[in-house]
């Protein structure tokens, strides 16, 4: 008898395959009771799924170690939190939460796309159940979580990846994941849009909300695994360029085009063409990831399989979602209407430029990541590309997008004259470098070349918002009013934009002026870096409810003044026998001091590894105001009201970012 997990998955399978079927046929036939029957079928999809999910944390709870993926990643020995968390600990959990995002993105699709036209909605909700059918398939067939082990007589299992015992396992993969395969909805919906001939822009306007939700998760999931990884893996750092890291940040940039160009093609009817393939090429890059996570193509310590039947089925999968949308915009294209008069001042300008830019860089990722794997496939050798190969190319990319970030906001949709906004480019100009150059001065006492034009730069993006506001208001309006005046959406673009230039801001001065010292430090003996002191007072032997190992307890001083005390750990699992270094963090916005013990030389000496990483915390503040910024956006009125209400608000004139 198959496990109930398991048969609710082969149910759904059927029913995802019936909703790709059923609407479809019902909008070849004219048939409205079967487009109608896409919302129950996504219902029933989506119960079906939640079951097996529930099912499979059901198994975790009880420790049933009959089941392989169950014994493979907990322990009776195991925090409650974790066995929990453990469900996506692996590869087939982790795919199955992967599906279950899928069917709670198309679940929300029935509830707010009620008011769309009745052939639109189901022909989405049919192309999202065609994805849904290829991803069970896939874990039914290469990944199945509920595959069972009786010939072992189990008692306890071989616990959990101590790197995943930590609170980053229980936010960080739902929200990366509900990104990646949110885009799976803009996907449909170009799809549904092509497929249907609602080709206009009203009808795209539906799109944007998705990518903004989705965009905002991916966001926020790259922020958070970033966190997670500094202070979980011991190195002190907060990004590494590994091709699985990669393997989200590429349909980020992707979607960053996608949220300017939908902006555009719903404002003017610009660039609509351009949204069509950005938003399909979006999805194609997120199976991308999941295919270079789970193909084992790419050594990484984010990635799960090494099985190539799961990168052969992932990459069948992607060759249908690439092909069904290309070959839809193929034969559609020529119904696709769009404005072709751009003017050289103008809003559109600013955000084709900022496009091609961010473009260029999603290709540099992406070829930086996939390189060493073409030249393996090709047997031409084996090659590795590293940090020095991405910041050659990215820095002076992201210098160039932020040049645009600063006036392109400045600027009117259709037309606009140079003369509105010389006089405020100037003053910008000029505040930028003083406060640019001087802020570096200020802080290290000597100027760098590369921080001191990032920190020009940022200010030119700040200094930009602020006359933002103040002349697109009315021109009644002191700058106070101004501000009571922007649309959640401006507020959206403005926060996006601030949001960048602090995560740019921290990424520029973490990764100039950190100061890293491995040393060897004995009981009593204190290391000075910069202006701190670490003093190692003492050592003690722990023990945790699976693990063991050694707590340093440190006193810090900050210029001969005691600051405060720090306890960094050494950990062995007991199960497993993996060590993990427990970091000692003091955050703060200005520096964070970090403490990790590598490994035991001598009787009481220890390898430390003592950082003092300035600003860094404000990379994640500056993904959290941005992740802020997309759901500000998806909150804007023009969203939230009826169909006829959109077709009149398209007409306005208030711009959009």
């Amino acid at each position: 008898m198959l496990p109930l997990g398991q048969l609710s998955l082969y149910i759904a399978l059927g029913v995802s395959i019936a909703l790709f079927i059923i609407p479809l046929l019902g909008i070849k036939l004219r048939s409205p009771q079967l487009m109608y029957s896409a919302r129950p079928l996504t219902i029933w999809l989506f119960v079906l799924v939640a079951f097996s999910f529930i099912y499979l944390g059901h198994l975790f709870w009880i420790s049933d170690f009959s089941y392989s993926y169950v014994f493979l990643n907990s322990n009776t020995k195991l925090p409650s939190v974790y066995k929990i968390t453990a469900i996506w600990g692996g590869h087939e959990g982790s795919m199955l939460l992967w599906v279950f995002t899928l069917v709670a993105w198309m679940l929300a699709a029935v509830f707010f796309t009620r008011k769309m036209p009745l052939e639109l909605s189901s022909t989405t909700l049919a192309i999202l159940g065609g994805i849904s059918a290829g991803f069970i398939a896939f874990l039914i067939f290469t990944s199945d979580p509920f595959a069972r082990n009786l010939t072992l007589d189990l008692y306890d299992g071989r616990d959990l990846n101590p790197l995943l015992q930590d609170v980053g396992l229980i936010i960080h993969p739902p929200l990366l994941y509900m990104g990646y395969v949110g885009f799976a909805v803009p996907y449909a919906f170009m799809c549904a849009i092509l497929l249907t001939g609602h080709i206009d822009r009203i009808s795209i306007r539906w799109v944007r909300p998705w990518a903004l939700a989705a965009w905002g998760f991916l966001t926020l999931g790259i922020t958070v695994g970033s966190w997670w990884a500094y202070y979980e893996l011991g190195w002190g750092g907060w990004w590494f360029w590994d091709p699985v890291e990669n393997a989200s940040l590429i349909p980020w940039i992707l979607g960053a085009a996608l949220l300017h160009s939908l902006a555009a093609t719903e404002k003017r009817k610009a660039f609509t063409l351009w949204t069509v393939i950005i938003a399909l090429l979006t999805f194609c890059l997120s199976v991308l990831g999941t295919f270079l996570v789970r193909s084992g193509v790419l050594t990484s310590v984010h990635s799960f399989a090494a099985d190539p039947k799961r990168g052969q089925f992932i990459l069948f999968l992607l060759a249908i979602i690439i092909l069904f949308g290309f070959i839809l915009l193929l034969f559609r294209a020529s119904k696709i209407r769009q404005n072709s008069h751009l003017s050289l001042v103008s809003k559109e300008s600013g955000i084709l430029f900022n496009n091609i830019f961010l473009s260029i860089a999603c290709f540099v990722v992406l070829l930086g990541t996939l390189y060493p794997l073409i030249v393996d496939i090709l047997q031409i050798g084996k090659i590795s590309v590293g940090e020095g190969y991405f910041n050659q190319y990215m820095v002076p990319i992201t210098l160039l997008i932020l040049v645009v970030l600063g006036f392109g906001p400045l600027l009117r949709f259709k037309q606009d004259h140079f003369s509105r906004i010389k006089k405020p480019l100037i003053m910008m100009a000029l505040l930028s470098i003083v406060l640019g150059i001087g802020s570096n001065f200020l802080y290290a006492g000597r100027l760098d070349l590369w921080v001191s034009v990032s920190l020009v730069l940022c200010y030119w993006v700040f200094l930009g918002i602020i006359f933002e506001i103040k002349l697109n208001g009315s021109a009644k309006d002191n700058y106070f009013q101004a501000i009571k005046r922007q649309t959640l959406s401006r507020w959206g673009m403005n926060l996006g934009h601030l949001g960048l230039i602090i995560v740019i801001v921290g990424i520029t001065m973490t990764s100039h002026y950190s100061d890293e010292q491995d040393r060897l430090v004995r009981v009593g003996e204190t290391v000075e870096v910069q202006e701190y002191g670490f003093k190692l007072l003492a050592l003690e032997d722990i023990q945790g409810s699976n693990y063991r190992g050694t707590k340093g307890t440190i006193q810090v001083y900050q210029n001969g003044k005691p600051l405060r005390m720090m306890y960094p750990e050494k950990r062995v699992y007991t199960v497993s026998m993996m060590p993990i270094s427990e970091v000692a963090l003091r955050p703060s916005l200005l520096d964070d001091l970090y403490v990790a013990m590598a490994e035991e030389r001598a009787e009481n000496a220890w390898a430390i590894r003592l950082y003092v990483k300035p600003f860094v915390r404000w990379i994640w503040l500056g993904g959290l105001v941005i992740s802020l910024a997309a759901l500000l956006s998806i909150l804007d009125r023009r969203y939230r009201v009826g169909r006829r209400a959109k077709d009149n608000l398209a007409t306005k004139t208030d711009d959009i970012a």
